[in-house]
């Protein structure tokens, strides 16, 4: 009976504005209060955090295209981890405790100084910092993509995707979602202007001079 309560109240995820009996922080606009079992102690565990503003699509994009500057790797990439991970919820909590938009463990914000991961900016740039470090590490992105969802223990024990369904089925989520991303992009870049040509008719430069015994020469080009 324990056991099945852990697990119900693993998913709970409460919205606290407004919410009567939750304290003075519930009181603040923006706060929202995460609900969930330690896997540890099996007690509850709730963690308010306080975001002032929510963060629009236009700057969850520009955090992405800026970390994914910053850490040298492709943006598109970056988006399409998000997008399989949280779909954009930066509140997003999984029954394993991955938390925010690109679903961080607690060791893993810890170990990229990531202090509030239902923060978007702060998750965005520690999981791109995680998924950096391990495409230098494997040196194929299908490869990092396997391990931040299974771990970089797995690829490497493995020496290749782990044949856990899950990370199967989310290299596959995700390499769809970047190439898919790769062909509109591809789309709406116009293409690059050849030189053209200069036209027969075209007008030539005249030049003239003069030898030595007074002839005049006139030569186009």
């Amino acid at each position: 009976m324990r056991f099945c309560l852990q697990i119900i109240l693993g998913w709970a995820v409460v919205a606290a504005t407004a919410v009567p009996g939750w304290g003075a922080e519930s009181a603040t606009p923006g706060a929202v209060s995460v609900v969930h079992a330690d896997r540890r102690t099996g007690r509850l565990v709730r963690t308010v955090v306080v975001s002032r503003k929510p963060a629009t699509d236009s700057e969850v994009h520009a955090w992405i295209e800026e970390a994914a500057k910053n850490f040298e790797i492709s943006p598109l990439l970056v988006d399409s981890v998000v997008q399989v991970e949280s779909n954009y919820n930066p509140f997003a909590l999984s029954p394993k405790g991955a938390q925010g938009l690109m679903q961080l463990m607690p060791a893993t914000a810890r170990r990229f100084g990531v202090s509030n991961p239902f923060d978007p900016r702060q998750n965005i740039e520690g999981g791109v910092r995680y998924l950096k470090l391990l495409q230098s590490t494997f040196q194929d992105d299908r490869l990092a993509v396997a391990a931040y969802n299974a771990g970089e223990q797995a690829v490497t024990r493995y020496r290749g995707v782990p044949p856990y369904a899950e990370t199967v089925n989310y290299v596959a989520k995700v390499g769809q979602k970047y190439s898919q991303a790769e062909r509109t992009a591809a789309k709406s870049t116009p293409p690059a202007k050849s030189a053209e040509k200069p036209s027969e008719d075209a007008p030539r430069h005249v030049m003239a001079y003069v030898d030595a015994e007074g002839r005049l020469y006139i030569a186009t080009q």
